[in-house]
């Protein structure tokens, strides 16, 4: 039934091929579930109500749903996943907040699906599409409302890598990304998805 129902949709996306399609979701989901590790340079923006904010750095990405946003604008800031939890620490507040992952409404934990089992027709219930560059821009719309996102929309080249990445709220705010110099399988400790607490700096724990 699943794969039934998933032909249906593909028959339905307009601005390409069905097979075309489907061999891109194929090809993304090939490429980072295959990943033990990623890292890769970032530009991130986020906008909101008109305003816009642009931060950059690089992203650490580990097996399972590890994440370590490292950033160097502004420089000192830090966003990891411990699989478990977030740990959101701004150094001019001199404070870190402490959430549940999975409760958390940050359009940055959308990304940990890349080092999940990355399984398109399981998240996500119909997809959109252009051809652009010999890759493929798709948006995908998730199966469930109470996801932290209304829609993801990916840019991913003919190698099936991930350049741009746009995620959209229910209250139409939008955090974009630009991805660059994609390095696959490093050796990551594990010290470096585990915030240690710095004195002086305030912690709030929304997790509890």
């Amino acid at each position: 039934m699943r794969v039934m129902l998933a032909g249906l949709v593909m028959a339905a996306l307009p601005g390409a091929r069905a097979a075309d399609v489907d061999r891109f979701l194929k090809g993304v989901e090939d490429h980072y579930n295959n990943a033990k590790t990623i890292q890769v340079n970032f530009t991130q923006t986020y906008t909101s109500k008109g305003r816009k904010t642009t931060e950059k750095g690089t992203l650490y990405l580990r097996k399972p749903r590890r994440m370590r946003w490292q950033y160097s604008v502004p420089e000192g800031r830090l966003w990891i996943s411990d699989g478990e939890f977030v740990y959101d620490y701004d150094p001019q507040e001199k404070r870190v907040e402490r959430t549940k992952l999975k409760e958390d409404n940050d359009l940055r934990a959308p990304l940990a699906f890349l080092v999940g089992r990355l399984n398109f027709h399981e998240d996500f219930g119909r997809f959109e599409s252009t051809p652009q560059g010999g890759g493929m821009k798709i948006t995908a719309l998730p199966k469930s409302d109470k996801m932290p996102y209304t829609e993801v929309t990916f840019l991913a080249s003919p190698a099936f890598v991930i350049q741009e990445l746009r995620v959209k709220d229910a209250a139409g705010s939008t955090m974009d990304y630009i991805f660059d110099n994609e390095k696959r399988d490093g050796l990551f400790p594990d010290s470096m998805f585990r915030f240690t607490p710095i004195p002086g700096v305030e912690v709030v724990d929304s997790a509890r």
